[in-house]
């Protein structure tokens, strides 16, 4: 972000919108992303860290045997997924901080997991090489977004739509993260693209003896 004013005033944004967050979501859930979230979360294993949280909607999909860490920028948000981890009996350390400038120490975790997130940090590359910082060796990340399509008139109408949910919630709609995740070192093990190109799941891999 540009200064603690712009920072500020899209946490306040966001925290705002929380409360509607969860309803406005579940919609776009059932009719764009499916089964996303299982997706993702299936594949996570040991020290697991989630980075833009939220309200803890990926909770219920992950499996047994894991340390789940989450971070978000909006104490609001993590404010309802503290209360999602009650309800669904999930232990998770849940800790207030920047995604462009994770408070972890390299090689911290096993897997780091990002969904429906990139989309709303402003600087997704800096996010990107965090997340490559603190993964280990042979460590996976899982991303799950909406990215801009390569269907003309469809991209067309996400870059209409980004004039408008870029001021509201600084919400980009025609990224395509796969390039960055590349250009940071990640190995892309899976990738599928959905929903006329404007959905995308990627498993990528740090690769073995970058302690970076």
């Amino acid at each position: 972000m540009s200064g603690d004013t712009d920072s500020d005033r899209l946490r306040a944004k966001w925290d705002r919108y929380a409360p509607r967050y969860d309803k406005d979501i579940g919609f776009f859930e059932r009719v764009q992303f499916g089964d996303g979230r299982q997706w993702v979360c299936s594949q996570a294993v040991g020290d697991v860290l989630e980075v833009a949280v939220g309200t803890g909607r990926n909770l219920p999909f992950y499996p047994a045997g894991i340390h789940l860490t989450g971070l978000d920028f909006s104490p609001v948000m993590l404010a309802q997924a503290r209360a999602r981890a009650a309800e669904v009996g999930r232990e998770i350390d849940l800790l207030e901080g920047d995604a462009q400038a994770l408070p972890f120490a390299d090689a911290s975790f096993d897997t780091v997991v990002c969904t429906l997130g990139l989309c709303g940090i402003p600087d997704e590359r800096a996010a990107i090489d965090e997340m490559y910082r603190v993964l280990r060796p042979q460590g996976t990340l899982l991303l799950l977004d909406h990215v801009g399509s390569h269907r003309r008139l469809v991209y067309f109408g996400q870059w209409l739509a980004e004039r408008v949910t870029v001021r509201m919630l600084g919400d980009y709609q025609t990224r395509r993260p796969l390039p960055v995740v590349e250009r940071a070192g990640f190995v892309i093990r899976r990738r599928e693209r959905l929903k006329a190109g404007t959905v995308e799941r990627l498993a990528a891999t740090k690769p073995a003896g970058d302690d970076a």
